[in-house]
């Protein structure tokens, strides 16, 4: 998504009073490990589940205070415990909303969401165990899902009477195709890690408790590679899903911009010397 998309769904989201600067995070645990982010839900009692407070730490820092991570190579997003990723939304919480409110909730989640798919760094899901609803939404989200052979995932809302409201509609079919979709969307079936990598979902199931660690290797590969590179990547790939842009287009442009930067001079450099190249994300 180009960043006049984004900068657009922050103004949106501004203009719902969603943007609120909060002083410390709630429901979130930050760490860092080496050049890497570890973000960490952190509702064991609850098995994760997405709330208010979840969302005002999770916007948070996608909309403010990732800018102060300049050399981060990747993003982890994982749940406490050994029980749950995230098993869903809270579902008191909004149990007695009406029409108006629970689209207005709808379209926090999707905006918080598209800031994670749109944040310009690669985001990986450790998924270590349910990964329901809201849940599976939010891995959707990121860009890479590494799994723990207990991880369960699906799309429940039609149980609860609702579709699902945080992109699980638009990303579901655009992982694993409309058709497999449209049965785990409206069956409620809960798939395991197995099948979830199987039909795509997943990039890789790993034994339990070494989801995240798996996590950490997968972004010191990515962390050898040039950073802006990266970012209009992630960028191109995003844009291959807007009806408004054409994909081919935009990465013409963005192939263009690389030409631009010291890290493609580099690279190219490097590749002729036959050594490894230095990027300074620059």
């Amino acid at each position: 998504m180009h960043l006049d998309k984004v900068e657009a769904l922050i103004n949106f989201a501004a203009s719902l009073n969603l943007c609120s600067v909060i002083m410390s995070y709630k429901s979130i645990l930050i760490q860092t490990d080496e050049k890497s982010i570890i973000i960490t839900i952190n509702r064991p009692e609850a098995l994760n589940a997405l709330n208010k407070s979840v969302f005002d730490d999770l916007e948070q820092f996608f909309l403010h205070d990732i800018k102060g991570y300049e050399d981060i190579r990747g993003i982890i997003i994982t749940g406490s415990g050994e029980k749950a990723f995230i098993a869903g939304a809270d579902i008191k919480e909004f149990s007695e909303f009406g029409q108006e409110e629970l689209r207005l909730l709808s379209r926090r989640g999707q905006i918080i969401f598209s800031l994670i798919a749109n944040c310009g760094i690669p985001v990986i899901a450790a998924v270590n165990g349910f990964a329901l609803g809201g849940g599976c939404e939010l891995a959707m989200a990121c860009h890479l899902r590494i799994a723990a052979e207990n991880a369960k995932f699906g799309q429940p809302e039609v149980n609860l009477g609702l579709t699902p409201g945080y992109g699980g509609t638009q990303r579901l079919p655009e992982l694993v195709g409309r058709g497999r979709a449209t049965e785990l969307l409206l069956s409620a079936r809960i798939i395991d890690a197995i099948e979830a990598e199987r039909i795509g979902l997943v990039n890789k199931v790993v034994p339990i408790g070494e989801s995240l660690q798996a996590a950490k290797d997968m972004i010191a590969i990515l962390a050898t590679k040039a950073p802006i590179a990266i970012a209009k990547t992630l960028q191109c790939i995003e844009d291959y899903y807007q009806p408004d842009i054409n994909g081919y287009e935009s990465e013409a442009a963005r192939f263009g911009e690389c030409g631009t930067t010291a890290d493609f001079v580099e690279g190219t450099e490097a590749f002729i010397q036959k050594r490894k190249p230095i990027f300074l994300n620059k």
